[in-house]
């Protein structure tokens, strides 16, 4: 930790040709020579040297509930320059949220790339019953088609580009108000704020709306279905046929507009 005068004789130099690797982590340019920022599964599959002594530590770190990269500088063999250790808070609202979908009947599965111990950490905090780490963007999205061949309903709530082939994949892709431009244009719906309290609210809207659809769907044939023979064989003049119809029309409105006594968390 520098103090004020150790953080202005400090100079961090700038960063160029920054290039994203979806699931893996960022690397760039400093002074001309490649650096990283590393998830643990990309630094493995770099073989770089010096994991072995901060492996500890890493796992201290990610027991805690921490997020842990590493900053390796790229070469042959890529070599670690330091441990790196994120705190990311779940959402105050995120352990409500998880405990209502599980009273709706849900079953709540936590995807993340993040390392195993931060998972679990995560997981134990919010409820979740099932937790999968270290996952690629593509495993995502092999899990949740493994789901649905099994008959499975998904739907998936993510925010980053990581998330959207899983979006993609799930019967219903939900993106957090906030989110990425590539996650919102994915999901079928998105949220207006980053609230997970909102998931389980839309959810319930989702349903009620579709039930007023059912309903209005049945009373619609139900009059053509009785209007129709009695004008055929002459027993229901044009008169009464026009009003029917115009309170058929009347009926299937004013059921829709019932929806508008919802109100979130009723």
């Amino acid at each position: 930790v520098l103090d004020a005068a150790a953080r202005e004789a400090v100079t961090i130099p700038a960063a160029s040709s920054t290039r994203a690797v979806p699931g893996r982590g960022v690397e760039a340019l400093v002074r001309g020579q490649p650096y990283a920022i590393a998830g643990a599964r990309w630094a493995r599959e770099l073989e770089a040297s010096g994991l072995e002594a901060l492996a500890g530590d890493a796992e201290r770190l990610a027991a805690a509930g921490n997020t842990v990269s590493w900053l390796l500088e790229l070469g042959r063999p890529a070599r670690v320059v330091a441990l790196l250790a994120f705190a990311d808070p779940p959402k105050a609202t995120a352990r409500a949220a998880v405990a209502g979908l599980r009273a709706r009947g849900l079953r709540t599965l936590l995807l993340t790339g993040d390392n195993r111990g931060a998972a679990d950490a995560i997981a134990r905090a919010l409820g979740v019953d099932e937790v999968r780490a270290e996952m690629l963007p593509e495993d995502k999205a092999g899990a949740i088609a493994a789901l649905r061949s099994v008959g499975a309903v998904v739907a998936m709530v993510g925010d980053g580009i990581n998330d959207a082939p899983a979006l993609a994949a799930a019967d219903v892709g939900i993106a957090m108000g906030g989110g990425t431009d590539v996650a919102m244009h994915t999901a079928s719906i998105t949220l207006m704020r980053g609230d997970p309290a909102l998931v389980g609210e839309a959810l319930d809207i989702s349903r009620r709306t579709y039930a007023k659809i059912r309903q209005n769907l049945f009373w619609a044939f139900f009059y053509n279905a009785a209007g129709i023979p009695l004008a055929a064989f002459g027993f229901l003049s044009p008169i009464f046929a026009g009003a029917a119809m115009a309170f058929s029309s009347v009926s299937v409105l004013a059921n829709a507009l019932l929806l508008n006594r919802w109100r979130p968390g009723a």
